[in-house]
């Protein structure tokens, strides 16, 4: 796929159907990659791998300001357009989707999509607002872009559930492809917020991944998973975690609990910290017990 020199950037739904359209004129496919800005290498893997499944490649940045809750960072969120605009060129995307948030969202706009399923719990429980937020704005990208394929990190594990229900459900025709986790040498998946972490958090955030491994290896081998999470809620805090919003093992295709309180089939282990004012999320696959 052509890498263009300097990226286009549309701000109006009705420039990207456009441009979108034209392609679709010449019998080319379609993938997309939606952002919050603030890229990093986690992002361009999604880009390049949109483009390995498709013949153009839009991305969009846009800090939905639906998926935060009043007290949450979204006025201090990192923007960085024309950083960001230079780093999807290199990565082969060939449009920029940044529209305002009056063009997202119109003066007058009510529509809200409540969302059940694989969003209860976890980040449900800690960000009743955030869910919402995502399918709202997912579904109406989906719907502006129209592309083949759209590309998310398995980072945010959950939230990749909870698009896929939401596709499934709206029947929308977009296939949502999962990428892997990005991470850097010591195991830190890549973050847009880890750069609000100090050099001293830094060292303590790169535990977390170690501790989730350690866990995981423990619930393969059928140990109570309720041990489990408990052990490594505590390991957290003793490396240096100040606050734990969760540490827990679920099956990996609809994130509901274990029943049986062990694993009897594929899972994640997904966990929720904070150093500071930073709070990271991850999670990683658990294999099947023999």
């Amino acid at each position: 796929m052509a890498q263009p020199d300097s990226l286009p950037v549309v701000r109006s739904v009705t420039a990207l159907r456009e441009t979108v359209s034209g392609w679709r004129r010449h019998g080319l496919t379609v993938g997309f990659v939606p952002t919050m800005g603030a890229l990093h290498e986690g992002h361009l893997t999604l880009v390049r791998e949109a483009g390995q499944r498709s013949d153009r490649v839009v991305a969009s940045v846009f800090v939905n300001p639906t998926q935060f809750a009043v007290h949450e960072d979204l006025g201090a969120y990192p923007r960085q357009e024309a950083r960001d605009a230079e780093l999807l060129a290199g990565a082969g995307c060939n449009l920029l989707f940044a529209p305002s948030v009056d063009e997202m969202y119109p003066a007058g706009t009510t529509t809200t999509i409540s969302v059940a399923g694989p969003a209860e719990g976890l980040e449900g429980d800690f960000r009743p607002q955030m869910f919402g937020g995502v399918a709202l704005v997912v579904a109406k990208l989906l719907n502006q872009v129209q592309a083949d394929v759209a590309v998310f990190g398995e980072k945010d594990w959950q939230q990749l559930m909870v698009v896929r229900r939401l596709v499934r459900d709206l029947d929308i025709p977009t296939e949502v492809i999962g990428s892997p986790t990005m991470r850097d040498g010591h195991g830190l998946a890549l973050s847009s917020r880890n750069a609000y972490l100090s050099e001293a958090e830094l060292g303590i955030a790169r535990r977390l991944n170690g501790v989730l491994a350690t866990a995981a290896l423990e619930a393969t081998a059928r140990r109570p998973l309720a041990a489990v999470e408990r052990d490594a809620h505590a390991t957290l805090l003793k490396v240096g975690f100040e606050r734990i919003d969760y540490v827990a093992v679920r099956r990996s295709d609809d994130l509901t609990p274990f029943r049986n309180g062990v694993m009897d089939a594929p899972a994640r282990i997904l966990a929720a910290a904070w150093l500071g004012r930073t709070r990271l999320i991850d999670n990683m696959a658990v294999a099947a017990p023999a």
